[in-house]
Parts: structure tokens; sequence; C-alpha cells
């Protein structure tokens, strides 16, 4: 049978072998409640005969080419599975890739049990672990502590230790929620000297439960989701605010991964990852019995694909079912959307977080649009300096050195006479001067 065009572009399964169980309740997780999908679930484990399914199958799934083949353990909790399950996933890694290939494992986790032996399996097999870490004690702790409700910064910040003292390479995924959401700097400043070098900021949404979108009044976001979602300005403002720090000293040394997103746009390139892409679709979600999901954030009974024992993940990820899931992001795009300026960068966000009515009173807003405008009109100017560079055969970084010498040059400016707090600053921003350099 032929398959669909789109099959022919990379496919990226999220495995969770243990499912939604963690050793964390972090209060705003979603994946928590995952268990009711499976009442009669006693041993939340993949099983040897799953795990060896779902590698082979999915090697045989990727389109051919040299390009490396990534494996991702996310949860819940991964590291819950012992370290004698990876060592197993990693034999039968070396036993089933093809010649020519490559692969790259990643491991997502909250850094909860990573001991030495841990660390000394990530480093020996390079895997790139991804961090939990939502910023210092205070922020972090708001919402992620363990079942017995106490605090987990302590027992992270001993892992990200152990990880550096061991030579394993580890990004930090950061929600940025209710809480955090107002303190950019502390979150980005925080991050940065522990050593990050990539982040991740996720945002935290969710949509009330019984809450929709219509009806006689529209409702205000705030009103839509739950009390520990960030707010859409919030989020707006904490891109922008981190921005402002990253842009002025880390550009080339430390990668964001909206900053690196909304690069890839302006330059043409498109996005990497499909909260920003046209079409979603080539990233599924593997649960621990095998049922493979149209997505991580649609584990749902309409989202299940089908089951791996039963079916090949290339018949299921390149199914007409998956192909209509992925083609409806852009069907139900609003008409406000489609003439949006920053569509080009956006394409409307992630489906699961489209549930505000536009002012027109239409369906399939995304919530988080207000900061995301924000945050392009925000970072417009660099983006075309930092394109214009690369175009010209030069480098991102220029632009930070350029914009250091414009802020040198506005600082002498300053010493000249006074500037009124409502005037455009001299360094050339196009801003007010107390939003711009009066305000370092």
């Amino acid at each position: 049978m032929q398959q669909p065009a789109w099959s022919k572009t990379p496919l990226h399964v999220i495995v969770k072998p243990t499912g939604p169980i963690c050793n964390l309740r972090c209060g705003y997780c979603f994946y928590l409640e995952k268990e009711a999908l499976y009442p009669d679930e006693r041993q939340w484990r993949m099983t040897a005969e799953t795990l060896e399914t779902y590698l082979r199958q999915y090697i045989a799934a990727q389109p051919e080419g040299d390009d490396p083949i990534d494996f991702a353990f996310q949860g819940g909790e991964p590291t819950l599975m012992g370290l004698d399950f990876f060592r197993s996933f990693i034999e039968l890694e070396r036993k089933y890739l093809p010649p020519g290939r490559r692969f790259q494992n990643s491991l997502q986790t909250n850094g909860m049990l990573l001991d030495d032996a841990w660390c000394e399996l990530l480093r020996e097999n390079r895997f790139l672990v991804g961090l939990s870490l939502d910023g210092p004690a205070d922020l972090h702790d708001a919402y992620r502590r363990d079942k017995a409700g106490s605090p987990s910064f302590d027992r992270v910040m001993q892992s990200v230790r152990r990880l550096q003292r061991h030579g394993v390479e580890f990004n930090v995924l950061a929600c940025v929620h209710r809480c955090n959401g107002d303190h950019p700097a502390r979150v980005y400043n925080f991050l940065r000297d522990i050593g990050a070098s990539f982040i991740q900021f996720i945002p935290i949404v969710r949509r009330q439960e019984g809450l929709r979108p219509g009806g006689t009044k529209r409702r205000r976001p705030e009103e839509m989701a739950t009390p520990w979602s960030v707010l859409p300005k919030q989020f707006g403002r904490f891109l922008t605010g981190v921005f402002d720090l990253w842009i002025r000293r880390d550009v080339g040394r430390l990668f964001v991964r909206d900053f690196d997103e909304a690069l890839a746009a302006w330059t043409g390139k498109g996005a990497n990852v499909c909260v920003y892409q046209q079409r979603c679709g080539r990233a599924v979600a593997l649960e621990h019995n095998g049922d493979l999901y149209c997505c991580d954030h649609f584990v749902e009974p309409d989202c299940l694909l089908g089951n791996i024992h039963r079916q090949a993940i290339a018949e299921l990820a390149n199914s007409s079912q998956q192909e209509q899931f992925g083609e409806q992001k852009l069907l139900s795009l609003p008409d406000v959307c489609r003439v949006c300026r920053f569509r080009f960068a956006c394409h409307g966000g992630c489906p699961k977080d489209r549930f505000l009515d536009t002012a027109e009173g239409l369906p399939g807003l995304n919530y988080l649009c207000e900061g995301l405008k924000m945050f392009f009109s925000h970072v417009e100017p660099h983006m075309d300096a930092m394109t214009a560079e690369l175009k010209g055969g030069g480098t991102a970084d220029a632009v930070m050195r350029r914009l250091r010498a414009q802020e040198w040059q506005a600082r002498r400016t300053f010493s000249a006479g006074p500037v009124s707090r409502n005037a455009p600053c001299p360094c050339g921003s196009g801003r007010k001067f107390k939003n711009c350099c009066l305000r370092e």
C-alpha cells in the first residue's frame, strides 16, 4: 500500500513505560488522571515484549536516510522502571539499529531517583536528560511536591550536582505557571547559573472542567483556565522578560526553545516543534501496554490509534485517523488567526489550548494568543536583525554585540543631559526610556 506523502517526514514517539505513575504529585500535572483510562490496571510497567515490539517497529517506521533516530522516554516518571529496564533497552537498540544509522536517547525526569548508578548508565550511553525544574526553591516547590506534600527542590538540586559531577548532558524543562510567571529574571538567571545550556519553557494551560466557550457572554481567559494556569499576558511578559536578558548576553551560548523556534520561522526554515507548526500529527504517545495515541496531550479514548501488538506503529501513525488529527490543526484555525501577521511563527499554537472564542464569537482561539502576540511583537526587530545577519553569512550573536554597543553609546548620550522617562530610548530600541535602558 502506498504511504501518504506526510509519512516521509520523521516520526517521533514519546514512550511512557510507567504510564501516568509518578513519585511526585505536581499540582498542575495533567497526566496523573490518565490512570482512569485503565481502571483494571494493577502493574503499571511496560513489559519486555512491549519494549522490544516498540523498538523494532519504531525503527521500521522511520523514513529512509541518515538522520539519527530519537528514542525518548517520559512519564509519569520513567526512572521508576529501574536500571535493568533501560539496560535491556540499550541491548535491544544495538541489536535492531540498521547499519549506517545513529540513535539519540533522551530521558525526561523529575530527578528524584538519579543516584550515581543512574548517572553512570546515562553518561556511558550518551542519554540527554531533560530535568524538570521550575526555578528557585520557592517557585519550584509551589506545585512540584511529592505524595506526602513535601517539597522536591533540594532533592532535584542534588541530582543537578550529580549529573554535573558525572558529566551527563542535561537540559531543563521549566513549567511556567501562575506562581513563577511574574518572575522571568529570577527563573532564567537561576537556570542559567546552574549550568543549563538549553531551556524549554512550557506554559501550564488547562481549561476549567465543565466550562466551554460560547453562549451569550464571552468569558475572560482567567475564567476559562484553572487557577494554576499561567495567564496569557503573564506568559507574554515572562517570555519577553527572559528574551531581554538572553539577547544581551547569551545568544549562541544558551538556547531557549521559543527563541530558536521564532528565529526558524523568521528565517523561513519553519518550526521544528509541533506547537508552532502548521500541522501536527508526527509526534505520538505510546502507553505502557502498547496503546498508541495521537498526541501526548490527547491521550483520550477518541484519540486512541490502536495497539502495537495488533498493528504496526507505521500503520497506526500513518493512518487516515492520524492524518485527519494533524490536519485539523490547520482546518480549525479561526479567521482572525489566518490574517494575523504572526501566523507564520505561531500557526494558532497547540490545539489543546484553543478553547477561547474570538471577538466575533467564533471558537478556536488559542488561550495564549494575547501573550504570544506580545512576545512576537517584542522580538520582531531583533529577529529581523538576526535573520539579516544569518542571510549575510554572519552569526546571530552579532546582534548581541551590536545591542551592547548601542547601549554603551546610549549611556554616553545620557551623560550629555537628562532623558525624560517617556521619551524614546536613546539606544534606538523604539521603546520608551522607562521601559528600556532605564529599567536596567
